[in-house]
């Protein structure tokens, strides 16, 4: 970026914006100038980096510390000839490796999105002729004409404003249109207060103007956001950061266990070459291959259950990071609001009328205050001309299309043609029986519109504004039924007052004669020459099942933070209505001039104390969801605007809105809802808690039988006795068991009273004492079983074959019994309810039926080294399953007496 584009120009003149750019703003730029400045600065664009190539996804997939030690063992087992070993064990690593690079998808595209949303053509003002040309040939210094609809092409110092207003939620959050002005401010004032800025991808909602084009692609603020995403590492989820942890820790397990078991081997003088084959055995045993691929599928099945509860994945971890979540920080606009202004308040006549309904459809009333429902107020008096009043004095357009409504224009102004509809009153026939004779459009310096109508053969003039603007210009007001009266200025400030602390956004409005004729001017609107006629107070409402969705986080243990770029005043308001922080309780609100005179230490602290911030820029979004994780918080963020991106990206999980949201956030985000409703996180947090619980599931259900596997190895060697079992057995045991039992547990609903539970410590392991004790319970129980029926069938003459048939089908069998209990950690599966998983029992059956195979097939037999059994030893098989099934269970209840007598230790389903 140039230094031209860095700099400040809200605080300079419109003529000395125009020196410094070397600009005429009558003429514009000459075009031979125009061709010279866009080598200088280059075009227009925001700069999109190469993603990643489908060869560097995929060959990330087979450098988790897993995956490459088994790549070693395939790699040891093909120099020694052993291939269908290798050929099982590299199979095993390729569909790990297609499964996750499927998942992955493609990459981020928010650099991309963001480009888009800079506008294609504009009009533009060159050697003194007006043209239409493409916003990517844009320079500092030209001059921008702007008309209501247009989508401003760069970052613009205004230099006319003609009743100019611009929706800039996207960037700063504002819930309003903000009117435009030419005039400088103070060179302190805040992004979102710049109303002599118009910025780069905002919207034109009405009036016309002209500007100078201060920055061009990265030097907009659009572009400083670019930089801000593409600055924000790719943040490893709670799971990655544990699974790492835990698989580096197996590796040391694994390793020491080969080690020791290479190293007694040779010192009772076993064959070098033999002693490393049985390493390799005990570690291909002690390594959860299915674990890799049951953490992706579980995770893809995650994904199906939260698209149906309105929440699409993009970023496959995601799903559990959601579960792990501590604090949510929450956009206000269209997040936890309709982003539809509604008028809620109609004070008129000495009387104040509660309108029902939400949004733009024009479906409520207007009511007595406390009783619209049941009571609906008479339009008539005052109340009828201050609903009149806003819709002849209005510049937009309701229009239905499909099944939703739309505001052409101003907010503000759509609002109060809906409520207007409410009342019955219809813009279109009163447009057409009152016609508009003259306009004074909003003036920022005003602060009023103005308009004049042939009302019944007299020309009536209707005011709209602030009440500062209003109110003086008034010398009686109209009661109840319409009757002129003295003015009460004291109840009107009173009822202004009340409004506006609610968090309304309050208009005023008037009525007097036109004693000029048709023509309006201030001057002749100076003197006291109107009517008061009302009060209208509006917001951009919260959406009702957002309101419950907060008690739910607030229920399940996770703190709700607003972060908005909207009014303080507005955003506390709509803080108590949704209950993020109580109505009663006396609560500060910090802006982000507030926290840019903070130190680091203080910014920390005040982001973990405070639940809502407002008048907040990108920057100190970004800065707010990195002080909370530097506290140790899981963060989820959401948002819809292009200021949201960058703080989505850096959060543990970002939420981007489906349908009001911007494509640079739903990009930069890990999940996008697709009904915009804050609700749908909530839902979507159960499924992520359901998610991990079932990951939790399956890695205790796994452990036992990979640690088995190298204790039977071990013990064998210790005893220097013949392996139980040979490495493509415990290749077999372990990836049929993985996808048939193991994998099955990833379809266990979510557990009661889930969203009751406090959120899991981020520093907490996956697996907790309790757990452990149990994997190492039940790894000693396969031990016992399966190696002592293996030398049992020894004694008793049986085949070597034989016994290791008896000794795989343990594994198996044991496995089976054990998968019940896995099925809830805490409670008797019986509890959870027998058939709530069917596949369970589907799994089980083909298992137990490929088991057969396995036994009594012969192509089976010589492949993997087994013999057909008798009955009595599977009886023996059977008993030993159901015993180790009803140890885990006296253990299970053994934990649960201990918790009721110690009810302050938490045990975590």
């Amino acid at each position: 970026m140039n230094k031209l584009q860095a700099d400040s120009w809200h605080d300079l003149s419109a003529e000395a914006a125009a020196q410094k750019l070397a600009t005429d703003p009558v003429i514009g730029l000459s075009e031979a100038e125009a061709a010279a400045r866009l080598l200088q600065h280059g075009e227009n664009r925001l700069p999109v980096p190469p993603g990643k190539s489908a060869l560097r996804r995929f060959a990330e997939q087979l450098i988790q510390p897993l995956v490459l030690v088994l790549i070693l063992a395939g790699s040891v087992t093909a120099v020694l000839g052993e291939w269908v070993d290798t050929g099982v064990i590299l199979g095993v690593v390729l569909v790990n490796a297609v499964i996750g690079y499927v998942q992955e998808g493609k990459a981020e595209a928010a650099l991309a999105a963001l480009a888009r949303t800079l506008a294609s053509e504009t009009m533009i003002l060159r050697e003194g002729s007006k043209r239409r040309l493409g916003a990517h040939v844009l320079v500092p210094g030209d001059v921008v004409l702007l008309a209501a609809g247009d989508r401003v092409p760069a970052d613009l110092r205004l230099i006319e404003s003609h009743g100019l207003k611009a929706m800039e939620a996207s960037l700063t959050g504002e819930s309003t249109a903000v009117h435009k002005m030419p005039e400088p401010l103070p060179v302190d004032t805040s992004l979102a207060d710049r109303r002599n800025m118009a910025y780069a991808g905002t919207m034109v909602v009405s009036g016309q103007g002209a500007g100078l084009v201060a920055a061009t692609g990265r030097g907009t603020e659009t572009g400083r956001i670019s930089q801000l995403i593409a600055d924000v590492p790719d943040l490893q989820t709670p799971l990655t950061r544990k699974m790492a942890a835990f698989s580096n820790l197996l590796l040391l397990v694994i390793g020491g266990l080969a080690l020791l078991t290479f190293a007694v081997g040779l010192l009772r003088g076993e064959a070098a070459i033999d002693m490393f084959m049985a390493a390799v055995a005990l570690a291909v045993g002690a390594i959860p291959e299915g674990l890799p691929a049951a953490v992706t599928i579980t995770l893809a099945i995650g994904v199906s259950r939260m698209a149906k509860r309105r929440a699409i994945i993009r970023k496959l971890p995601a799903v559990e990071a959601l579960g792990s979540t501590t604090v949510i920080c929450s956009d206000k606009t269209g997040t936890l609001t309709e982003n539809q202004m509604t008028v809620r308040e109609v004070w008129a006549g000495g009387e104040r009328h509660e309108v029902s309904g939400s949004g733009y459809a024009p479906e409520g009333q207007v009511g007595n205050s406390g009783d619209y429902s049941n009571h609906p107020a008479a339009i008539a008096g005052a109340l009828r001309e201050t609903l009149l009043a806003g819709v002849l004095c209005n510049d937009a357009a309701l229009s239905h299309r499909g099944k939703h409504w739309e505001i052409v224009g101003d907010p503000t102004e759509g609002a109060l043609l809906v409520v207007a509809r409410k009342a019955g009153l219809d813009e279109s026939t009163l447009l057409t029986v009152f016609p508009r004779l003259d306009v004074l459009p909003f003036d920022s310096a005003a602060q009023y519109m103005a308009t004049a109508h042939d009302v019944e053969g007299q020309h009536l003039v209707y005011a709209k504004g602030a009440l500062e603007r209003i109110l003086p210009r008034c010398t009686d007001m109209l009661d109840v039924t319409g009757a002129l009266v003295p003015l009460d200025t004291g109840a009107i400030e009173r009822h202004a007052q009340a409004m506006a602390e609610r968090g309304f956004r309050v208009l005023a409005f008037a009525r007097g004669s036109n004693t000029a004729g048709s023509t309006l001017s201030h001057e002749a609107l100076s003197g006291k020459c109107f009517s008061f006629l009302g009060l209208v107070g509006m917001i951009d409402p919260p959406r009702p099942r957002a309101i419950a969705a907060v008690k739910a986080c607030h229920a399940a243990g996770i703190k709700v933070k607003m972060i908005t770029g909207d009014h303080a005043v507005t955003a506390l308001a709509i803080a108590r209505q949704m209950g993020i922080v109580a109505a009663s309780d006396d609560v500060a609100v910090l802006s982000g001039s507030d926290l840019a005179q903070m130190d680091d230490a203080q910014f920390v602290a005040a982001a973990n104390t405070t639940a809502v911030f407002a008048r907040v820029e990108p920057e100190q979004k970004l800065r707010l969801v990195r002080a909370l994780q530097q506290s140790g918080e899981v963060v989820a963020m959401t948002g819809d605007g292009v200021n949201d991106a960058p703080a989505l990206k850096q959060a543990d999980i970002g939420v981007a809105m489906g349908l009001g949201g911007t494509d640079v956030a739903r990009e930069a985000a890990a999940m996008v809802l697709t009904d915009d409703n804050f609700a749908s996180i909530e839902a979507a947090v159960e499924e992520g808690r359901g998610v991990y619980d079932n990951l939790v599931k399956f890695i205790t259900w796994t452990l036992p039988t990979n640690f088995g596997e190298g204790l039977v190895i071990l013990a064998a060697i210790l005893a220097g006795a013949t392996l139980p079992i040979t490495p493509l057995q415990i290749l077999w045991i372990n990836m049929t068991t993985a996808v048939l039992l193991g994998l099955m547990l990833s379809f266990e609903p979510v557990e009661k009273g889930l969203m009751r539970r406090p959120p899991r410590p981020p520093a907490a392991p996956i697996l907790d004492r309790p757990l452990i004790a149990r994997i190492v319970l039940v790894s000693v129980l396969l031990l016992a079983g399966a190696y002592g029926l293996f030398l049992l069938e020894l004694q008793q003459g049986h085949s070597l074959a034989e016994a290791r048939t008896v000794a795989v089908n343990v594994f198996v069998v044991v496995e089976t019994f054990y998968l019940f209990n896995c099925r809830s950690l805490t409670r008797s599966f019986i509890a959870v309810g027998l058939f709530s998983n069917p596949w369970v029992w589907v799994g089980s059956g083909i298992m137990l039926g490929l088991q057969l195979l396995l036994t009594y097939l012969p192509a089976m037999n010589r492949i993997f080294g087994t013999a057909p059994i008798g009955w009595t030893e599977w009886a023996a098989i059977l008993l030993v399953g159901w015993g180790a099934s009803l140890v885990v269970g006296i253990e299970k209840r053994f934990r649960l007496f201990q918790a009721a007598a110690r009810p302050d230790d938490k045990i975590q389903p």
